[in-house]
């Protein structure tokens, strides 16, 4: 072991002893954000390395999640903004998020883990061999319960509140409710109910590599009351220091839930 490697140990260790006491996030979500520009910065051969590079951070990541006991996170591996980019960086994309899935949920150490794997995003938008693969990573871990791995893929913040209102006008009107007595009676609690992400707490830590300081659309409802935290790492790059650098600041913030 060299000096840096000491030194970059005892740093983890002081923190770990930093964090000890609490309070966790129960829910943390990511913005995987920087792929690209490692690729670039680093010289590889294509963008697709970086995104190869990127989904291999994200084992490690959830092994750290599950070390702590932090019992959901959300990754956004995909927008619907970057299906627009071209049509060979989206198809090369589509197949390392392919294998990656396949690898977090359906392979012989995947049960050992424990990581319980759902889909949140305009999946209608995806390829079907994409959908077929979230939907059998999706069956594969149903009964698995240490860590539930939300995977926001082909997501949007607005699109998922416009999808939300859409489930919503379409369930009231089925059970005969005019659009005035929905009005009326409408409270947030309601589109909340039609949300892809339903049935999960809001995240408490939400986290941006590559130093872009943006939400960019991700979870605009559920983050109300999120805490933030923007680092400059690329997410290739992301180190569990990083990590517990972001539940340290998260524990240093005083959270009144707008109270």
């Amino acid at each position: 072991m060299g000096a840096s490697d000491l030194v970059y140990r005892l740093y983890e260790r002081q923190l770990m002893r930093e964090l000890a006491n609490g309070p966790w996030p129960r829910h943390v979500g990511v913005i995987i954000d920087g792929n690209r520009r490692y690729a670039a910065e680093r010289g590889l051969a294509g963008v697709s390395d970086g995104h190869a590079a990127g989904a291999r951070k994200i084992d490690p990541f959830l092994d750290w999640c599950l070390e702590l006991g932090i019992p959901y996170v959300t990754l956004w591996l995909l927008s619907t903004d970057n299906l627009t980019r071209d049509d060979l960086e989206v198809g090369q994309l589509m197949a390392i998020i392919e294998e990656t899935i396949h690898n977090m949920a359906c392979t012989a150490g995947a049960a050992e883990r424990g990581l319980k794997v759902t889909a949140v995003g305009a999946l209608d938008l995806l390829p079907e061999s994409t959908r077929i693969g979230l939907k059998r990573a999706e069956e594969a871990t149903a009964d698995h319960d240490r860590l539930h791995v939300q995977v926001a893929v082909g997501y949007g913040g607005r699109q998922e509140i416009t999808d939300a209102l859409r489930s919503l006008l379409a369930d009231r009107a089925a059970q005969g409710e005019t659009l005035e007595q929905l009005s009326a009676t409408l409270v947030p609690e309601d589109i909340g109910a039609h949300l892809y992400t339903t049935g999960l707490p809001d995240p408490d830590l939400i986290i941006r590599t590559s130093g872009e300081i943006r939400l960019s659309g991700f979870m605009l409802w559920q983050s109300a009351h999120s805490e933030f935290y923007f680092c400059d790492t690329y997410w290739p790059e992301f180190r569990r220091v990083d990590f517990l650098r972001a539940l340290r600041d998260y524990q240093r913030r005083t959270r009144r839930f707008g109270r």
